[in-house]
């Protein structure tokens, strides 16, 4: 299953367009004023589907994900030197990246992967292409590039 994954050009808080294979709109994720980053991912037809919310206070950025109002897990920046690793606390998750963090993996505990991230190059906005094997994970997978976006922005 792949998804582009897109941020719109002009807008006050973070906000995107998440496209399938056809073209068409699946989910649109839309920045809240808070402290932080609170990006909250919504189906076609409007009904949400989580909340990725920064920690605030923490040494290395810290991005928390919801499900409704149940917290499922929590995504934070190792520090390294030179390739980009993160500690993800949900379902025994990992992920690595190269050197500028424009492609990276994301792992089950097995170490099979469960999607690719591709960054493309040559867009006003960021823009990547997801593929998720597996349709069951697809919501998580977006969820955690979406917490990776933000913390690379939250750097800036």
């Amino acid at each position: 299953m792949k998804f582009l994954f897109k941020q719109r050009l002009f807008s006050w808080f973070d906000s995107y367009d998440i496209y399938n294979e056809a073209g068409n709109t699946v989910c649109t994720v839309k920045g809240q004023l808070s402290w932080g980053h609170c990006l909250k991912l919504f189906d076609s037809s409007g009904t949400e589907l989580g909340t990725v919310k920064e920690r605030i206070l923490s040494f290395m950025p810290k991005f928390e994900i919801y499900r409704g109002d149940a917290y499922l897990g929590c995504i934070s920046k190792e520090f390294t030197f030179f390739k980009p690793r993160y500690n993800i606390d949900f379902n025994g998750w990992s992920v690595e990246g190269d050197f500028l963090e424009w492609d990276y993996n994301i792992r089950d505990s097995s170490g099979r992967v469960i999607a690719t991230v591709s960054k493309q190059l040559w867009n006003f906005t960021d823009t990547y292409v997801i593929d998720v094997y597996d349709p069951t994970h697809a919501l998580y997978a977006l969820m955690l590039v979406l917490a990776i976006d933000a913390e690379k922005c939250s750097r800036k």
